[in-house]
């Protein structure tokens, strides 16, 4: 039975949702508790918005893998293969019959944030910023659905700045710059985690359309509906939909902007002309904080997953992998299980070819925690020989939003073998099992 809603997912959460009474401030306040909240902490609805009275804000919702698991309806150690046996999948999206997301329309000119608790995150943030908004819209000539999740800086009453970095919405604002006409977009706010994460996550030939894998994902078609004032279908249920049009030939600065790398970022950007918002009756605006754990979850389940299942295409042994905390999907950590250190260095050349973001890998063997920082750094102190177990590749296309490129454009690239190679290396320490067992079932939450 899937989510109906952004709204049935909080309310199924019960006590693992803390309602926060006292009245938040959408500048800086909402984003600090938010980005300083424990992964482990519950989610967070901000119930009294200074300004904007009857809205909610919510985040910290995904932000650990157990709430990330409930979600999807499974369990934290089947979370990734049931999201990778899903999205090879695809229902198509359906006509919706029930639209809440249009029970309140405003199309005359209003302040965006003025209606909207836009949240703005860091002090040097240059303005509030749109961080989780599913960006919809229609290729040029073909018709064909584009969707992904780009960071928007509110310009003015009725203007966005859309950065813009990753395809099919590059390619499609080409498209219609190159025939000089606006690309028609709808941004839809306050979404299940199953469309958020098919928004982001790559696409194949099997499955073109991302929101019939979050279809597939959610258990059940997504039900769209057309926008008031431009031809795009928006999800039905969702909490706000921005409706507008990239205007062609139009850039302006946008940023800085505290970016997912924990650095400030700045663009020239195309712009977004405003021309309808629409949403629910008490609706509630999703936040979500760059370099938060809710950042490292959606990461780790559209792009460490997808990882995954290229690399056990590839080389043998391929157990597990993470992608190291806050580090916007820049390092990762993989494990490994009888598999050879030759086959090591060809993982490591692999994993970094497949996804230009990715500067740093680190294999290890199937004995080591990859989700403990402390076994990872054991596992590199004992078992890692730099002469001869480190890969550096230069020369590489550096990712347009990190830092250490400099506007240059190039970057270079490193990978780490961990692993005991030949079964040589050291071995690892363990406790007695029943021994550990009991000490767990004594002294329960003062074990780690």
């Amino acid at each position: 039975m899937a989510w109906r809603d952004l709204r049935a997912l909080i309310d199924g959460l019960g006590s693992g949702v803390r309602r926060v009474g006292e009245r938040f401030s959408p500048r800086f306040e909402i984003a600090a508790a938010l980005r300083d909240a424990r992964a482990d902490a519950p989610a967070l609805l901000f119930e009294s918005i200074e300004g904007h009275p009857g809205w909610r804000v919510c985040g910290n919702l995904i932000a650990n893998r157990e709430r990330l698991a409930r979600a999807f309806e499974t369990t934290p150690e089947q979370l990734a293969e049931t999201y990778l046996q899903r999205r090879q999948q695809g229902l198509d999206p359906v006509g919706a019959t029930q639209v809440p997301v249009k029970e309140v329309v405003v199309t005359h000119d209003d302040d965006l944030t003025g209606l909207l608790p836009i949240l703005t995150h860091h002090e040097l943030d240059a303005a509030p910023y749109i961080t989780t908004g599913v960006v919809l819209c229609n290729e040029p000539g073909t018709g064909r659905r584009g969707m992904g999740i780009h960071r928007m800086q509110v310009h003015g009453p009725r203007r966005l700045g859309l950065f813009l970095a990753n395809p099919p919405l590059t390619l499609f604002h080409a498209a219609a710059e190159a025939r000089g006409e606006p690309l028609e977009v709808a941004i839809a706010l306050g979404l299940e985690p199953a469309i958020v994460v098919a928004s982001v996550c790559k696409v194949g030939p099997l499955v073109p359309d991302k929101m019939a894998i979050a279809g597939a994902l959610r258990g059940e078609p997504v039900p769209l509906i057309r926008g008031e004032t431009v031809d795009v279908m928006v999800p039905a249920r969702a909490e706000i939909v921005i409706e507008g049009r990239v205007l062609p030939g139009v850039r302006q600065k946008e940023g800085p902007f505290g970016e997912n790398t924990g650095a400030y970022f700045s663009n020239e950007s195309p712009v977004i002309e405003v021309t309808a918002v629409t949403h629910r009756r008490e609706p509630i605006y999703p936040g979500l904080t760059p370099w938060a754990a809710d950042v490292d979850m959606l990461l780790w389940l559209a792009a460490g997953t997808e990882m995954l299942r290229q690399l056990r295409e590839h080389v043998a042994g391929v157990a597990d992998l993470e992608i190291a905390s806050g580090t916007a999907g820049f390092s990762m950590v993989v494990a490994v299980s009888g598999t050879s250190r030759s086959e090591v260095r060809r993982l490591i050349h692999l994993a970094l070819a497949f996804d230009k973001r990715l500067k740093s890998v680190t294999v290890v063997d199937d004995d080591v925690d990859i989700r403990n920082p402390r076994e990872v750094a054991w596992a590199m102190a004992t078992r890692h020989r730099p002469a001869h177990d480190t890969i550096i590749i230069s020369g590489t296309e550096a990712y347009v939003i990190d830092p250490s490129a400099s506007g240059e454009g190039q970057g270079s690239k490193i990978g780490f073998d961990a692993t005991r190679g030949d079964g040589s290396g050291a071995e690892k320490a363990r406790l007695e099992p029943r021994a550990l067992a009991k000490a767990r079932a004594v002294l329960g939450d003062l074990m780690t």
